[in-house]
C-alpha cells in the first residue's frame, strides 16, 4: 500500500495510458536508498492488469557480469526469440548464452531488445521494469538504453530506478522522488508500528524515508545518521539478533547473485545448513524463498551490503568458496569469480579459470565484463608472462567495449620498458585510441606510430593496420603528420597477398599529392609525385576494393578508411558508389560499430551528387547511431555536417546550433561546422561575415581537408562581393591545382566560375559558358545552379536582362527543388529585377514537409520493403515504421502504401 505519492503515481498513471495508446514512453525514477522506488515499480506493475510484465533488478555483486540484466528480464520470453529477423535473433542468443558463435554488435543486440519488445506488444501492451540500475551490468544498460531511445509508437512502457548517485541515461524523463509529507510518513508508521510508544522519534529519525519508518521501530537506532546510515543500523541489528547459523545462511543468499533457489540451497546443504536454520530470518520477513518460482528475495536490496559488510573476512571467503562448488558449467563467468574472490594470495588456477571464463564472456560480447574479469586474473596470476598477456587481454576488451579510459588506465599500468614489442605495442595501440577520444591528436599519432614502429619488422600485417589507424589519426594532426604516416605505411614490408596492400596503395595515391602543399623541408617529399586518378601504384578506388576482396580484406572495416579518403582527391561518384555497398554489407552483417563512419561518408557523396534529402536522412541517422554507440568523433563531425545542410536551406538557428555542437566536441567538426556558417552569411548577403568564415578555414592549418577544399568557391564569391578577390589568389591557385589532379569535369567546372568571377567583363562570359558546358557533362544540381546564378546576375548587370531570365529562371528552379530557399529568393529577385515574373516552383514542394526520417522510411517503402525490413535497417521497431507512413501520407498526398511509388522520383 502507498502512502501519498500522488503526483508520482499521477506520472505513472499517464506512462502506462500513453503505451496502452500507442505512445511508447519511459520514466527513470531516482531517490535516495528506501525512498520507496521499488514500491512504486510494485505498484506501476499491480496497476497494469493484463500487461505483460517483465522485471529485472541490479545487484551490487552481479554488476561485472555481462547481461546479467537483461538474462532476467527476458527469461519469461525466451520462448519468442524465434520471430525476430535472423541477425538479431542470432546476436542475441549468442549475447545471452543460448547459442555458440561469435558475438554480435552491441547496437545488433540492443535492436534485437527492441523488436523483442514490439513484438510482444503486438499481443498486448507491455512493461518492463528495472529496478536498481545503478548496478546494472554496463552491456545490459546499454541495450536497454538504445531500445528505449528507439521506442515509438509501440504499445511499450518502460519504468527504471535507481539511487540519486546512479547513472543519467541521457534523453530520458526523470522523476525525483523525495521524502513523504509529515501526515503520509505518520499514517505508514502508525500501520506498521500501531503499539509504538514514541512515534515522534522515528519520525524524525527516518525524514520521510519510507524503508526507514518501517525497519527503525525494529532497531533502536536514533540520531542524525543519513538515510543510507540509519537503515544500515537498523538491519545490521535484527541481523545481530539472529542465530549464528541464520546468519551463515543470508550471508550464503547475499553472495549469491542470480536469487536462484537451487544454486543457494545446494551451496547451503554444502555448508552443513538446512532449511530450518532460514528460519527465523523469514519470521522477521528478512528472506523470502519462493519454491515455485525457484527464487529468493530480500526485503531491500541494501541488506545485501549490510550482510556482506558486516561478515568476518574468514566467513567470506568460505562462502565464496561454497558457492563456486555449487555453480554448474552453465555458470562457469560466476564460478571462476567466486573462486577468484575466495583466493587469499596469488592463485594460478583460480587465474586460470577466471581468464578462461573471461574469454567466453568476451566471445557473447560481454566485453566489459571480460575486461574486469582478464584484469582480477593478471593481478592472481604467479606467472608474470601470463599477468601480462591477460592485461593486454583486458586492454583489447575495454576497447572493444568503448571505454578507452579505462583501457588507457590498464594499458599505462602495465606499460615497461622491459616488455616484449608485441605487448608494448598493444599497450600504446590502447593509449593511442584514448588520446585520439579526447582530440590529443599529437600524441596520440606519436603513440601509434612507436606502436607499430616496435612489431613492423616481424609483424607487418597488423602493424599496417595499426599504421592505417595513425593516418586516420594524422588527418586532424596535420599535413607534415599525414605524409609522416603515409611514408612509414608505403615503406612496410607486406607479404605479397596481404589484403591491405591494395588499401595501402591506394591511400597513398588518394592522399599523397597533399605533401606538394607542404612547405620546403616539411617532410613527407616520399610521396609528393603521386599524380592523375591512378596515383602511386596506378591503382583506383575501385580497383582497392576489389584487389582487398579478394585477397581476404575484412570488410567493411579495411575499406572505411580508403572510402573516406576517396572524398579527399575528388573521387566523389566512386565513394558514392562504395559506401552505398558498404553500408549495405555492414547492415546485413551487423557491422553497426562501423555504421556512424560509412554513413557519414555517404552523406558526403551524395550532399556532393546533389542529393541533399538524402544526405540529411543519412546524416541524421548516423548522427543517433553515433550518440548511441559512444563515437565522439563522428558525433562532431556530424553535426558540422548538419550545419552545413541547415545553411544550404538558410535555417539560421539550426545551422548554429549545429556548428556550436561541433566545435563543442573537438576539432574533427569544426571544417564542416565553418563551411556552413561561412554560407549561411553568404547566403543571407552578409559577405564580409561570410569572408571571415572561410578565410579562416581554407587559409587555416586544416586547409587540406575535405570541406575546407571545396569551401574555395564560397571564399573567392565572398571575397569579389567585398571587391577583394586578390585576397583569395593562394587558395584559388591551390584549389586548381587541386581541380587538375582531380580531372573531374565538375571540378574544372568550379575554377571556371571562380575564374570568371575575377575576370573582366570581356572574358568572363566565355569563362561562364565554359563552366556550365562542363556542368553538363557531370551534373550536379547544386553547383550548376549556383553557376547559372551568378552568371544571371552578370548578364542582368551588363543590362542583358532578356538573356539573365533563361540561366536564373534555371537557377531558381533548381533551388527550390533542393530546399534552397535563400538562393532560390536570390534568384527570383533577380528575375524580377529583369522584368519576368519568376517561374513557379515545381512538385518538389509536396515532399518538403517531410522529416528526414519519415523521408527514408517512405524511400523505402516505395521501393517495396515490409514494415519489418524498414524497422531492422534503420534501428526501428515495424510499428514505429507505420506510425511514420501513415504522418507521412497527407503530407504526400497520398492515400495508401501502393500509392507512394508515384512520389518516388520527387523524392529521389
Amino acid at each position: 500500500m502507498l502512502y501519498g505519492r500522488g503526483t508520482e503515481r499521477a506520472a505513472l498513471d499517464r506512462l502506462l495510458a500513453d503505451a496502452d495508446a500507442g505512445r511508447a514512453g519511459a520514466l527513470l525514477l531516482r531517490g535516495e536508498p528506501g525512498i520507496g522506488k521499488s514500491a512504486l515499480l510494485d505498484a506501476a506493475a499491480d496497476t497494469a492488469t493484463g500487461w505483460r510484465v517483465l522485471r529485472a533488478a541490479g545487484v551490487e555483486s552481479e554488476a561485472r557480469l555481462p547481461y546479467a540484466v537483461l538474462s532476467q528480464l527476458l527469461a519469461p520470453v525466451l520462448g519468442e526469440l524465434d520471430g525476430l529477423p535472423g541477425p538479431q535473433r542470432a546476436a542475441l542468443e549468442r549475447t545471452l548464452g543460448l547459442a555458440d558463435g561469435p558475438a554480435g554488435d552491441r547496437l545488433l543486440v540492443g535492436l534485437a531488445v527492441l523488436t523483442l519488445l514490439g513484438d510482444l506488444a503486438e499481443q498486448g501492451p507491455v512493461l518492463a521494469a528495472v529496478d536498481d540500475l545503478q548496478w546494472a551490468d554496463p552491456e545490459s544498460a546499454a541495450a536497454l538504453r538504445l531500445a528505449v531511445r528507439r521506442l515509438g509508437a509501440e504499445r511499450v512502457a518502460v519504468l527504471l530506478a535507481t539511487r540519486e548517485d546512479g547513472p543519467e541515461p541521457a534523453g530520458l524523463p526523470e522523476l525525483p522522488v523525495g521524502p513523504l509529507a509529515e501526515p503520509d510518513a505518520a499514517r505508514l508508521l502508525a500501520h506498521h508500528a500501531p503499539e509504538l510508544a514514541d512515534p515522534a522519534r522515528v519520525l524524525a529519525a527516518a525524514a520521510g524515508n519510507p524503508l526507514a519508518l518501517r525497519e527503525l521501530p525494529r532497531a533502536s537506532a536514533d540520531g542524525e545518521l543519513p538515510p543510507d546510515g540509519r537503515l544500515r543500523l537498523a538491519y545490521h541489528g535484527q541481523v545481530s539478533r539472529l542465530p549464528g547459523r541464520t546468519q551463515r545462511w543470508l550471508l550464503l543468499a547475499a553472495l549469491e547473485e542470480t536469487g536462484e533457489a537451487a544454486v543457494l540451497l545446494r551451496a547451503a546443504e554444502e555448508s552443513g545448513l538446512d532449511a530450518a536454520d532460514l528460519a527465523p530470518a523469514e519470521a522477521l520477513g528478512l528472506l523470502r524463498v519462493d519454491l515455485a518460482a525457484g527464487r529468493t528475495r530480500f526485503r531491500h536490496p541494501l541488506l545485501r551490503s549490510v550482510l556482506v559488510d558486516r561478515a568476518p573476512l574468514a566467513d567470506r571467503l568460505a562462502a565464496h568458496r561454497t558457492l563456486a562448488a555449487a555453480y554448474g558449467p552453465g555458470e562457469p563467468l560466476r564460478r571462476a569469480w567466486h573462486r577468484a574472490l575466495a583466493a587469499t594470495g596469488r592463485d594460478a588456477q583460480a587465474a586460470a579459470d577466471l581468464a578462461a571464463a573471461a574469454a567466453g564472456a568476451a566471445s557473447r560480447g560481454g566485453h566489459q565484463g571480460a575486461c574486469a574479469a582478464y584484469e582480477r586474473a593478471a593481478r592472481l596470476s604467479p606467472d608474470p608472462a601470463l599477468a601480462r598477456r591477460w592485461t593486454v587481454a583486458a586492454v583489447e576488451a575495454a576497447l572493444e567495449a568503448g571505454e578507452v579510459e579505462r583501457a588507457e588506465r590498464l594499458a599505462l599500468a602495465a606499460d615497461r620498458p622491459d616488455a616484449d614489442p608485441v605487448t608494448r605495442a598493444h599497450l600504446l595501440f590502447a593509449r593511442g585510441v584514448a588520446e585520439f577520444w579526447r582530440d590529443e591528436n599529437a600524441s596520440a599519432h606519436a603513440r601509434l606510430t612507436e606502436a607499430a614502429t616496435l612489431v613492423a619488422a616481424t609483424h607487418p600485417g597488423p602493424a599496417a593496420r595499426v599504421l592505417v589507424q595513425a593516418v586516420h589519426v594524422a588527418w586532424y594532426d596535420g599535413l607534415p603528420a599525414v605524409t609522416c604516416s603515409l611514408d612509414t605505411l608505403t615503406a612496410l614490408p607486406l607479404p605479397d597477398g596481404d589484403p591491405l596492400e591494395p588499401v595501402v596503395r591506394y591511400l597513398a595515391a588518394a592522399l599523397g599529392p597533399l605533401a606538394r602543399e607542404l612547405p620546403a623541408g616539411a617532410g613527407g617529399a616520399g610521396l609528393g609525385g603521386a599524380e592523375g586518378s591512378g596515383g602511386v601504384g596506378g591503382v583506383t578506388l575501385g580497383e582497392a576494393e576489389r584487389a582487398a576482396r579478394a585477397a581476404g580484406a575484412a570488410v567493411p572495416v579495411d575499406l572505411v578508411l580508403p572510402c573516406g579518403a576517396g572524398l579527399v582527391p575528388g573521387h566523389d561518384a566512386e565513394v558514392l558508389d562504395l559506401s552505398r555497398r558498404l553500408v549495405r554489407e555492414a547492415r546485413e552483417g551487423g557491422a553497426f560499430g562501423t555504421l556512424p563512419t560509412l554513413l557519414f561518408f555517404l552523406a558526403e557523396a551524395e550532399l556532393f551528387d546533389g542529393r541533399p534529402a538524402s544526405a540529411a536522412e543519412h546524416a541524421a541517422e548516423a548522427l543517433q547511431l553515433a550518440l548511441d554507440s559512444g563515437q565522439p568523433l563522428w558525433t562532431g563531425q556530424l553535426h558540422g555536417f548538419r550545419a552545413y545542410l541547415a545553411a544550404t536551406r538558410g535555417e539560421a538557428e539550426p545551422c548554429r546550433e549545429q556548428a556550436a555542437a561541433a566545435f563543442a566536441r573537438g576539432g574533427a567538426g569544426a571544417p564542416w561546422a565553418r563551411w556552413a556558417l561561412g554560407l549561411l552569411d553568404l547566403g543571407a548577403g552578409r559577405a564580409e561575415d561570410a569572408h571571415g568564415h572561410l578565410a579562416a578555414l581554407t587559409g587555416g592549418p586544416f586547409g587540406y581537408q575535405v570541406a575546407a577544399v571545396r569551401a574555395v568557391p564560397d571564399l573567392v564569391e565572398a571575397a569579389v562581393r567585398l571587391r577583394r578577390g586578390e585576397e583569395c589568389a593562394g587558395a584559388l591557385a591551390r584549389f586548381e591545382r587541386w581541380a587538375e589532379h582531380a580531372d573531374r569535369p565538375w571540378a574544372r567546372a568550379l575554377v571556371d566560375r571562380c575564374r570568371a568571377l575575377l575576370a573582366p567583363d570581356e572574358l568572363a562570359e566565355e569563362l561562364y559558358l565554359r563552366a556550365l558546358a562542363r556542368h553538363a557533362e557531370q551534373p550536379r544540381p547544386w553547383e550548376r545552379a549556383r553557376t547559372e546564378l551568378l552568371y544571371g546576375e552578370w548578364l542582368r548587370r551588363g543590362r542583358r536582362k532578356a538573356e539573365a531570365r533563361v540561366p536564373l529562371r534555371s537557377a531558381e528552379q533548381a533551388l527550390r527543388r533542393l530546399g534552397a530557399a535563400p538562393w532560390a529568393e536570390r534568384a527570383r529577385l533577380e528575375l524580377d529585377a529583369t522584368g519576368a515574373p519568376a517561374a513557379s516552383g515545381p512538385a518538389r514542394a509536396v515532399v518538403a514537409g517531410l522529416t528526414p526520417q519519415e523521408s527514408q522510411i517512405v524511400r523505402l517503402a516505395a521501393q517495396g520493403l515490409s514494415n519489418r525490413d524498414i524497422a531492422a535497417q534503420l534501428f526501428l521497431s515495424a510499428r514505429t515504421v507505420g506510425h511514420h507512413l501513415y504522418k507521412a501520407y497527407p503530407k504526400l498526398g497520398v492515400s495508401s502504401r501502393g500509392d507512394l511509388a508515384e512520389v518516388l522520383p520527387a523524392l529521389s
